[in-house]
């Protein structure tokens, strides 16, 4: 491994230590905090994945309407 990834891996690690030492309902805070942003941004990129992809397939369909059957 190269002495960056080891410099990572060991302050992953000090995260890790100090994240597993906090009192719980504080990990929760944390966790709560952390998790509802990334779960929103990731929502709202399958919505945005999926509205585009309907609407390909609604334009296409429109284009070929004797398509498959």
């Amino acid at each position: 491994m190269s002495a960056d990834w080891e410099a990572v891996i060991r302050w992953w690690n000090g995260v890790e230590l100090w994240l597993t030492q906090l009192w719980l309902p504080l990990q929760v805070a944390l966790l709560i905090m952390v998790l509802l942003p990334v779960c929103w941004w990731v929502a709202l990129l399958i919505d945005r994945t999926v509205d585009r992809a309907s609407e390909w397939v609604r334009r296409r369909a429109a284009v070929d309407p004797d398509g498959p059957p």
